[in-house]
Formats: structure tokens, sequence, C-alpha cells
């Protein structure tokens, strides 16, 4: 939690100095680096709520062992149907099975998606990134040379703190 703290803490006194030399310089890069940051944590936060609750009602499981399924994600190798000689194979059922097994649009696929898209801490980081942008634009301060790389920055420094805090 600490580091987390002074990665963010540290961004901002860089940014804050910003303010010595140019106020419109400043407010692009503020507005940015927070617009990104705050997206990054919000998206961060809904998702890890998704997780734990499928986790807590027993939704998850883990057929297999992670390494398994990055070295075999179709089963390829599964021995049960490889030692099998192909004349006893029932080709027919297999594919019955397989297609069985892929995941068609339904309405709780939808509901699960959802409860990740319409999060309000994620709407509220969005709100704040297209208030600002709107901000800076009608006010005449927006200058994309900074804000744009001040994007990334937030961008980066969220995806740290995230993992610190999240993990």
């Amino acid at each position: 939690m600490k580091k987390a703290i002074s990665i963010f803490f540290g961004i901002e006194v860089l940014v804050f100095t910003l303010a010595l030399f140019s106020q419109k310089i400043f407010f692009n890069v503020e507005v940015a680096f927070l617009s990104a940051f705050f997206v990054i944590m919000a998206s961060s936060f809904a998702y890890r709520k998704i997780i734990y609750s499928k986790v807590d009602s027993g939704e998850y499981e883990q057929d297999r062992d992670a390494l398994d399924a990055i070295d075999d994600p179709y089963e390829l190798y599964d021995k049960e149907i490889n030692e099998t000689p192909a004349e006893e194979l029932d080709f027919k059922q297999i594919v019955k099975e397989e297609k069985a097994k892929i995941k068609t649009l339904s309405l709780k696929n939808a509901k699960h998606g959802a409860k990740g898209s319409f999060s309000l801490v994620r709407l509220g980081a969005y709100l704040f990134l297209v208030l600002g942008f709107i901000a800076l634009k009608n006010n005449n301060l927006l200058d994309l040379v900074y804000y744009l790389p001040s994007l990334l920055v937030g961008i980066v420094t969220g995806s740290l703190v995230s993992k610190e805090l999240f993990v």
C-alpha cells in the first residue's frame, strides 16, 4: 500500500512542478494523467470485484492447471482420444460434444459482461475523462502534444498502482 501511494504522489509532485513553467502545460498533463489513472484504477477495481464474487459463489472452477491450459488450450493432446484407434472413435459424437462446449451469447454471459462495463466507479472515471477533455477544449487550453503522452503516463502509473493494491 505504501509503495502504491508513493508511486502516485511521486508522479503528482513531478506534474505539479510543471505549474512553475506553464499553466497550459500543467492543466493538460494533470487532466490527462488523472483521467487515465482513474480509468485504469476503476477498471481494475471493477474486475477484481467480479472475480471475487465468482470465486465466492463457487461459479469458477479450475479444471486444469494453468501450464496445461497454456500448452494445450484445445486439449489436442488428451490421452483418452489419442490412445484410441481411429476406427473406434465416433467423430460425429466428438463434434457434437465439442459444439456443446462452445459458449454462445446468452443472457447470463451478457449480464456478466455488463457488470464490469457498467460499474459506477468505471462510469465515473470515464465521465471525468470526457469532461476533462471538453473543459480543456472549451477553455482553449487543450494541447495534444502534452495531453497524449500524459495519458500514457497515467496508464502506466495506474497499472503499477493497481498491481500493488489489487494483487
